[in-house]
């Protein structure tokens, strides 16, 4: 990861309260959970398979959008 997104997952990570501890940034990005980009600028379709007990998990219609600061950027900007 570049210096420059480094610092920025630290200044988003430093923004929000994590219930999950950052275990997707602190694993260097091996631990993510399961999302995809769909093209809304702040939402990911959640793909994982309970994600009702996260807070950053809506209900929309019959899925769930998730809207993770940190998991929104390192899917938009880095691919993840």
């Amino acid at each position: 990861m570049k210096d420059e997104d480094r610092k920025k997952t630290e200044e988003i990570m430093a923004g929000i309260q994590c219930p999950k501890n950052f275990k997707c940034a602190e694993s260097g990005l091996d631990h993510l959970c399961k999302a995809e980009d769909f093209g809304a600028k702040d939402y990911l379709d959640c793909l994982e398979k309970n994600p009702s007990g996260c807070p950053f998990a809506v209900l929309f219609r019959n899925s769930h959008l998730c809207h993770c600061p940190l998991r929104v950027y390192l899917s938009k900007k880095l691919k993840k």
